[in-house]
């Protein structure tokens, strides 16, 4: 299966050669896919997209045009792809439902660890041989109230962790996990009481219609006056903007991001010589109490195994003209 592999990342491609075993022929690109960079998959049948690629309307009709017939994605969201559109045209899609939910779930404990215990700042002073403590008050964990919005198999996960550190937890999502209720005593509720009842907030659903901006003014305002908001799902379920004026009010008293609703074009890429020209981030990079990772929630070594696994498993299905399992429809 001849296949075009964009944004490619040095970190991810010795992984796809070895799952590959030189099955297919794979052409990779360092470039993203966009209107100009499609007609770069010209006489490939299949393209390997990441989440930074764009994969909408316009875009699926110039692949079409040029023959492309399956879309493998190398990850678990698929918002990036019109699939009403890839459905008119034929094109199939297929993804990488679940990687490494580990990877996920301890990133974000990561980020509540750091963020708590202002890990971050006490380096940098030790670095300028500064040892004093002040301003660097955390608390503990133990005992805390947690709200995790979306138990899936992330979500779950992380569960299990902070049941570990002591937290009471409450839980918001359409299906109730009775495992999680049984096994970590996990309280579900609506988004309205977690978010009034929580000291710390994690968002683990995928970004759709019903879910874009679920954590907007009207949920900020709900939530305990120096709130933890914590995010490494997908961008586009917050309103940074609104975030924003919690942050300035110090109705939210911490934020942790590895998601970005505009990082498309930004994160996965060095911008170090350039002038930042996204006004919203360079503002949540002023604060303190504010923690950015672009997008490495996943970056471990089992995840990217996972899922080049997966996507030369989807090629090979793509090739047999079977079903892989890792569709993706309309919902």
């Amino acid at each position: 299966m001849k296949t075009t592999i964009y944004s490619t990342h040095k970190f991810e491609e010795p992984y796809i050669i070895k799952a590959n075993n030189g099955k297919h022929q794979l052409k990779f690109l360092e470039n993203r896919l966009t209107e100009d960079t499609a007609i770069l998959a010209t006489g490939f049948k299949t393209v390997s997209l990441f989440t930074s690629d764009d994969a909408s309307e316009k875009i699926l009709e110039k692949l079409n045009a040029i023959g492309v017939e399956n879309i493998a994605l190398r990850s678990a969201g698929f918002n990036h792809v019109d699939l009403k559109k890839a459905s008119e045209l034929g094109i199939k899609v297929a993804r990488v439902p679940a990687y490494s939910p580990y990877a996920i779930a301890e990133h974000t404990m990561a980020l509540i660890l750091a963020l708590n215990r202002k890990l971050i700042k006490a380096h940098n002073r030790v670095r300028e041989q500064n040892f004093s403590l002040n301003g660097l008050t955390g608390f503990d964990l133990n005992g805390k109230t947690v709200g995790v919005i979306g138990t899936g198999k992330i979500g779950s996960v992380l569960i299990k962790i902070l049941h570990g550190f002591g937290c009471n937890i409450l839980a918001q999502d359409i299906n109730e996990d009775q495992n999680m209720i049984d096994k970590y005593g996990v309280i579900y509720t609506d988004c309205a009481t977690l978010c009034k009842h929580s000291d710390i907030i994690s968002l683990h659903v995928p970004l759709k219609v019903s879910t874009k901006h679920l954590i907007d003014k009207e949920h900020i305002a709900l939530m305990k006056p120096g709130v933890m908001l914590i995010n490494t799902s997908r961008g586009g379920l917050v309103d940074t903007k609104a975030v924003i004026e919690g942050l300035k009010t110090k109705k939210i008293g911490y934020f942790g991001i590895d998601v970005y609703e505009e990082e498309e074009g930004l994160f996965f890429e060095d911008h170090s010589e350039d002038i930042l020209q996204d006004d919203v981030i360079a503002r949540l990079m002023t604060f303190n109490n504010v923690l950015i990772t672009s997008h490495q929630a996943f970056l471990t070594e089992t995840a990217l195994t996972n899922i080049a696994e997966t996507t030369i498993y989807n090629l090979d299905c793509f090739e047999k003209q079977i079903l892989s399992g890792n569709e993706v429809t309309i919902e």
